[in-house]
């Protein structure tokens, strides 16, 4: 969800300053209650209504982990996503991993299985 915009926020600062209801101004802005008492309470904490950087969620695996990879991938380029992970013990399932390669811009389309279904011999 994107946060609110720094022109509403500016509005809800104004709006409490002048003693306003939560219930008028839920009404003319059109946010919850919960989002104006969050924002004005961390302007009451802090003086600033600004939003919180949102910075993701963090890996899992570190960012050398990505160079052994690399590495790995450039000796090994017939080595499978699964034997990959085992080799490098990677806290990843096989879709994890192939979402990281992709970050990495790295084009991998190894797979275990045929299109057919049948089991491809390792």
């Amino acid at each position: 969800m994107r946060p609110v915009s720094n022109d509403k926020r500016t509005d809800i600062v104004a709006a409490k300053k002048r003693g306003e209801s939560v219930e008028k101004i839920k009404k003319w802005l059109h946010v919850s209650d919960s989002t104006i008492s969050r924002i004005w309470n961390t302007f009451k904490k802090t003086g600033a209504y600004t939003p919180k950087p949102y910075t993701g969620r963090k890996s899992h695996i570190p960012p050398e982990a990505d160079q052994r990879i690399r590495a790995l991938l450039a000796k090994k380029p017939d080595i499978t996503l699964e034997a990959l992970i085992e080799e490098q013990a990677l806290p990843l399932t096989v879709s994890g991993l192939s979402r990281r390669l992709a970050k990495m811009d790295l084009s991998y389309k190894k797979r275990r299985f045929s299109p057919t279904g049948r089991t491809v011999p390792t």
